[in-house]
């Protein structure tokens, strides 16, 4: 038998090796693991969670783009869209996804510099079938050559769907720029060029190298798989000796690259780059030696805190101050085996753009104040017992993110029995090892980027070159003679000096549990007043030391007009912004808070264990009542906040197509445009004057859950009524929710230009509304009869729209190739719900609503037409199964609870009720029901669409007639084309407001409520 790693010992029966010490894990963490090695080096990592809703399974193959062939860029993408379609054991190309979709699951991959991640998860009674399919990927794929022309559309599409996204064009900026010797310049995505045109002239055969590319690199000694069930280890196991003992091993090692890419021929440079979006801001990268071996000390952790602190004496303190920077970040990015990155990146204000070279004059200054004062062992100790009680409650993550996170890990080579927490906990002391990682950021070796569009910024007011992929416009200068001569003669900026004690650091983490049979299935009303109601639930199942606090102020006020809307806007940002110090500590520390506004008021949500979390909500309602407005900040913030409301023109068309469908279906919902007009003169008075006047009158609503008993959640509520001091509540007529507007029985059609000139995507978002009645056409004359009805219309729009899923993706997306981006989900909207399907494309939206009405007609028809009881029972049990999923963490039980306080309706018996309904229901009922709502040729269906278009695909022609296998832009058939949107809602009747479906009474605590004089 072969070598063993160090700890392992082969099975009784030879089939595999197991480790056999104890791996590390959360005390919190229940579930049981054992970690195997397969006779072909495969190891696997199989987690036994006796509670799981979800299995999920997860494969990484230490290989990515970094791995490219020079002259086909984009392969190994390429080959992680191709490798699904089809294997020797599952021929037909959606036999995977369907399976998934019929059970409750769902699957993704991601490509990255030198990994490719495979994942999926399912409802845990049909992981074995999961695992057979998902198995064979990795043993006997197909790569059908009739599938590989439409693969490289997509892959296509993927890449022009980001062409506009600024993340990506940085990126691929930096990559390009990098150096030429080194394979990180390559150009990760891929598209039609790579992949088909110039292969095509080259006469190379992008088929036949893909499959020498998975030959070379698709090896069981590079992968590492992560299988979650029910199941107990010893059947995960034979599982996966089962299932994934044929996978090839070819005995190799994971491409590694000694040295990295940024070279003397890239530092010291400053490349200028002009954003598509109105950003400002500035990236400080060093080279950075590889980490993965020092994860026990964990250097760049304690560098990047202090680097990246936000407290007083911190970089972006003083910027701030200054008036230069609005946000810090920093941290280590791994490249591939052998390289990294450390990056500052830093969000800049107009004068700091003007002063970027001032800028990293103070950053500089703070890398040598860290590295003379060396490492303070207050620091380190603070560090390591955060990471200790961040990991000691550490709650559960969905399946399918947990087992990704886990081979990512577990390519790491952490020492087995540190397999899952090695990333998390910083073990070791080594000052030395530290030390020589703050060396690491000399003045001589970094490179600058300046993003803006400001041409004022760029030596010689010109970008002078253009990026091969994404377009990008950019200049590049060395860095000026007198920067590098103030850099190599520093001296210490009296105002820079390391954060003290965190005193938000929780000592307290007694839960106090005890025996549940029984947990709760909704929290206590233990407060309703005129002015107040306050929910409690003490945590009696994941027993964490953690608590959330919600608040939600409500006021009329901040809707009443855009102008208030973007004054209580600024009002919470310039809150948040004097709170930066303070919270940044808490957060340290585990405990955050956010601030924001919504339609129905502000709401104030305290998260992180309860130790001090009074303390934070305290610190916050009083800077919320006692601000004095910072006139420097104000301004920062309000030109902050115009650019935030410009860009918003430039996001992605079908995100516009469903903003602009918001607009249309919403009673009261004011524009990007009246938001940025009423920014127009505003001064530090006006929001100074506006901020009383806001808080005057108030209603407020208060969820405490969590490790928080009903006495301190009282102290909590009475601390934020006593601060705030409203002068009076709000009437009921002031409290009646928003609605949405009831569709006319017509085919309605919006049709906008995508505003930003260079986007070559449009975009169309279908909208079915379903959820109708206005009142006057239905009566219900027993009591509980129209929720029961609504419930019954839920559940046949969502069993409708799970049956649709699978069959729009595979269909509009895979088979027509319309668009990277295709999904088919409900829209619930205030009083109404419905259907929506969406598609971004290159192709016009009259063709993608001619291919969304032909895939409803002919394709959807035929299915309904041919669907077995059987089959509907599987879609029905696949939905019933995800709307009975338990709650994983603290956070989300939490947020389920606050769904229905927030929006007024209070049903925390909504998910089996809908259960009920779902099961209720039969495959007659949704052919009927599908017949009526959603076929395009019914008479009572009910539709809208907004059609996003392309500036690229110039005006429409009069003369054009109806081509569609053509694609020629013809009109589309529509009943109502909706030219004005306020005039096509002032004609449309309004929703019934969403109302309460229980008395709020029921919920009262009997021994301590305050009772309702309402």
């Amino acid at each position: 038998m072969a070598a063993l790693p160090d700890g392992f010992q082969y099975a009784h029966d030879g089939s595999h090796a197991f480790f056999a010490q104890p791996i590390e894990r959360s005390l919190n963490d229940k579930r049981e693991y054992r970690l195997v090695q397969l006779n072909n080096q495969l190891q696997v990592l199989l987690i036994h969670d006796a509670e799981a809703d979800k299995s999920a399974a997860a494969m990484d193959v230490h290989v990515g783009h970094l791995s490219d062939p020079d002259n086909l860029q984009g392969l190994a993408h390429f080959l992680e869209h191709l490798l699904f379609l089809g294997t020797e054991k599952y021929p037909r190309e959606n036999a995977y996804k369907e399976y998934l979709a019929q059970h409750s699951g769902k699957s993704n991959a991601s490509t990255s510099l030198d990994n490719t991640t495979y994942h999926f998860e399912v409802g845990h009674e049909y992981l074995e079938g999961a695992l057979d399919r998902f198995a064979q990927f990795f043993i006997a794929p197909l790569f059908n050559a009739d599938c590989k022309e439409r693969e490289i559309r997509a892959v296509d599409s993927e890449f022009k769907r980001n062409l506009q996204q600024d993340s990506r064009r940085q990126f691929q900026l930096a990559k390009t720029l990098s150096s030429p010797q080194h394979p990180y310049w390559h150009f990760s995505t891929g598209n039609l060029t790579t992949l088909e045109e110039e292969p095509t002239k080259a006469g190379i055969d992008v088929r036949s190298e893909l499959m020498q590319f998975h030959a070379k690199y698709y090896s069981a000694s590079i992968m590492r798989l992560a299988i979650l069930g029910r199941e107990p280890l010893d059947e995960l196991v034979q599982w996966a000796v089962e299932k994934f003992s044929a996978v090839r091993n070819l005995g190799i090692t994971p491409p590694a690259y000694p040295h990295g890419p940024l070279t003397a021929n890239e530092l010291l440079r400053t490349t200028f780059l002009k954003p598509v979006k109105n950003l400002r801001s500035l990236v400080i990268t060093f080279p950075y030696p590889d980490q993965t071996a020092h994860y026990t000390v964990q250097p760049a952790r304690y560098i990047g805190h202090l680097i990246g602190h936000e407290g007083e004496g911190s970089i972006l303190s003083l910027l701030k101050r200054k008036g230069w920077a609005d946000k810090l970040s920093t941290g280590n990015s791994s490249g591939g085996i052998g390289f990294e990155f450390l990056k500052i990146v830093i969000d800049l204000t107009p004068e700091g753009l003007a002063r970027y070279e001032e800028v990293v004059l103070v950053v500089f200054q703070y890398i040598m104040m860290i590295r003379q004062q060396g490492l303070q062992a207050y620091i380190w100790d603070e560090l390591s017992s955060l990471s200790s009680i961040a990991f000691r409650f550490k709650e559960k993550s969905p399946a399918s993110n947990y087992v990704t996170s886990l081979v990512r890990i577990m390519q790491r080579g952490y020492a087995p029995e540190w397999v899952i927490s090695g990333a998390d906990l910083i073990r070791e002391y080594n000052p030395g090892l530290i030390q020589a990682s703050m060396d690491v950021l000399e003045v001589d070796r970094w490179h600058c980027t300046v993003v803006a569009q400001d041409m004022a910024a760029v030596p010689g007011g010109a970008f002078t070159c253009k990026e091969r992929w994404y377009g990008t416009e950019y200049h590049v200068a060395p860095v000026s003679a007198s920067l590098l001569d103030k850099l190599r003669n520093l001296s210490p900026h009296a105002e820079l000096h390391l954060p003290g004690p965190n005193d938000y650091i929780p000592r307290n983490f007694d839960t106090h549990k005890l025996p549940v049979v029984t947990p709760l299935k909704a929290p206590t009303l233990l407060k309703h007043t005129a002015l107040t109601r306050l929910w409690h639930k003490k945590d009696d199942i994941f027993w964490v030391p953690k608590v959330n606090l919600y608040f939600q102020l409500t006021t009329p006020l901040v809707l009443a007009s855009p102008a208030n809307f973007v004054r209580s806007v600024l009002f919470v940002k310039l809150v948040k912004d004097s709170l930066t110090e303070e919270a940044y500590s808490a957060e340290l520390a585990g405990l955050k808070y956010a601030l924001d506004v919504t339609v129905e008021g502000i709401v104030l949500k305290i998260e992180g264990y309860n130790d001090k979390a009074l303390v934070l909500l305290q610190t916050v309602v009083e800077r919320i009542k006692h601000l004095q407005v910072d006139v420097q900040r104000f301004y920062v913030l309000l030109e902050q906040l115009e650019r935030q409301y410009a860009n918003f023109a430039i996001e992605e068309p079908n995100r516009l197509a469903m903003y602009v469908m918001s607009q249309l279906l919403q009673e009261k919902q004011w524009t990007y445009s009246e938001k940025l007009e009423e920014l127009q003169g505003l001064t530090p008075h006006d929001i100074q004057a506006f901020q009383p006047w806001l808080l005057s009158r108030l209603q407020i609503e208060g969820l405490v859950h969590g490790n928080m008993g009903e006495e301190q959640a009282l102290e909590a509520c009475a601390m934020v009524e006593t601060i705030l001091a409203p002068t009076r509540p709000l009437t009921a007529t002031e409290l009646l929710p928003a609605r949405s507007v009831l569709l006319p029985q017509a085919r309605c059609v919006h049709e906008q230009e995508v505003p930003n000139a260079t986007n070559v995507n449009s975009a169309i978002e279908y909208y079915f509304q379903v959820d109708y009645h206005d009142g006057s056409k239905v009566f219900f004359e027993q009591e509980g009869a129209e929720l029961a009805w609504r419930r019954e219309r839920s559940a046949l729009t969502q069993i409708v729209a799970q049956i649709l899923q699978e069959p729009c993706f595979n269909q509009l997306r895979t088979r027509e190739q319309l668009g990277y981006i295709v999904h088919c989900t409900t829209r619930i909207n205030a009083g109404s719900t419905g259907l929506r399907i969406v598609v971004q494309s290159e192709r016009d939206p009259r063709f993608l609503q001619s291919r969304i009405e032909d895939f409803l007609v002919t394709r959807i028809g035929t299915m309904f037409g041919e669907m077995t009881e059987a089959e509907f029972v599987k879609h029905v049990r696949s939905l019933v199964n995800k709307k009975l999923e338990t709650d994983k963490m603290l956070k989300e039980e939490t947020t389920r609870y606050w769904e229905q306080i927030s929006s007024k309706v209070y049903d925390f018996a909504q998910i089996p009720q809908e259960v009920a309904a779902m099961q209720a229901v039969t495959l007659s009922d949704v052919k009927v029901f599908y017949q009526i709502w959603m076929h395009p040729a019914s008479g009572l269906c009910r539709s809208l669409q907004v059609h996003m278009r392309s500036q690229a695909l110039g005006p429409y022609s009069e003369m054009e007639e109806v081509d569609q296998s053509k694609d020629r832009r013809s009109p589309p058939i529509v009943d109502v084309m909706v030219k004005d949107i306020v005039q096509f809602k002032a004609g449309l009747t309004l929703s019934k407001a969403p109302l309460p479906v229980d008395i709020l009474s029921r919920h009262d605590a009997p021994s301590i409520s305050i009772r309702s004089t309402l």
